[in-house]
């Protein structure tokens, strides 16, 4: 309860009971919530000012750095995935592709990125642009490894599964029999050409032979010309798959007819001396992938490594060709 005030009246000369204005109290509370509106926002602009985080900063920045330790995170893992990517290509191309005779994925197909100069655009005006721009351009390289990568193993299961028959395919034994042979006449390589007398490249192996020695295909393959060649006489190629072909020339005559499917060992003419040749013997030829190749590293299936040493010697001579 209030107290009641009083005051002395000198007119009446008595004392009366103190009445309080209503504009006053509502003038006194006004003054009273505008000072404090003003006290409080002093406070604040002083907090502000003097460094201390708000609770919503605080939040931001953790989010902030959550952020930054995903990102360094992320960047570990890309990098090991590069590593381990890398291993594998490596394995690919030197083993894998190797042993399947398929040629090596080179560094620039490998490695390359993705075109387009504004295909990082949207990426730009945020402070850590840069960042992010090269952090997109490595998943997309990595992305581009991958597909490359997937595309070479398929290639190389696949040629697994054919292995079979590439090994049938493969140009492996000598046209002649070592029993047969008289000796061999000239290797590949620049030789004077017997009729013609200048020297040349002869892209061939001679071997010398009775007339009418049986003459073998070193390969399973389709016969695609039992006829005359220029130059070649009566002459055999076949072509194995895989990019092998054979040529076997100057034949004296044919045990086989175009469009024939012959097997590695079986007949398909005997040694003459047709064409531009200077005496009985086979003219033979290894081509892959549409160049001539030297013949002497073909005979792995049928000679010991001391018949291949004196046949390499022999044929490296430069001595006066056959044809």
């Amino acid at each position: 309860m209030s107290k009641v005030k009083y005051y002395y009246d000198s007119e009446t000369l008595s004392y009366r009971k103190v009445e309080s204005k209503k504009g006053r109290t509502l003038g006194t509370i006004f003054i009273f919530l505008t000072a404090s509106a003003l006290m409080g926002l002093l406070i604040t602009v002083a907090i502000f000012n003097s460094g201390v985080d708000t609770p919503k900063e605080r939040k931001l920045e953790r989010e902030l750095s959550n952020m930054q330790l995903q990102y360094e995170m992320q960047q570990k893992k890309i990098a090991k995935m590069e590593s381990v990517l890398q291993n594998v290509e490596e394995r690919d191309n030197n083993i894998y592709r190797v042993l399947f005779e398929a040629n090596p994925i080179s560094e620039d197909v490998r490695l390359s990125g993705f075109g387009g100069i504004n295909r990082y655009k949207s990426l730009d005006g945020y402070d850590n642009s840069s960042m992010i721009i090269e952090s997109a351009k490595r998943i997309d390289q990595l992305t581009k490894r991958i597909v490359v990568q997937s595309k070479s193993l398929d290639e190389i299961a696949k040629l697994a599964e054919e292995k079979e028959e590439l090994l049938k395919a493969i140009p492996a034994i000598q046209p002649i029999q070592n029993k047969d042979l008289t000796r061999i006449a000239s290797g590949y390589g620049m030789r004077i050409h017997p009729i013609l007398k200048y020297k040349r490249m002869h892209n061939g192996m001679d071997f010398t032979a009775p007339p009418g020695t049986p003459i073998y295909a070193t390969g399973d393959g389709k016969v695609t010309k039992a006829d005359l060649g220029s130059g070649y006489g009566k002459m055999v190629i076949i072509e194995h798959g895989f990019g092998y072909k054979t040529y076997y020339a100057h034949l004296s005559e044919y045990n086989t007819k175009k469009g024939a499917y012959v097997k590695r060992g079986e007949i398909i003419g005997y040694v003459g001396n047709s064409g531009l040749s200077s005496g009985p013997h086979l003219h033979y030829e290894v081509w892959k992938n549409g160049e001539v190749v030297n013949p002497v590293n073909f005979y792995h299936n049928d000679l010991t490594p001391e018949e291949y040493d004196i046949m390499l010697t022999k044929a490296s001579l430069e001595n006066q060709s056959l044809d």
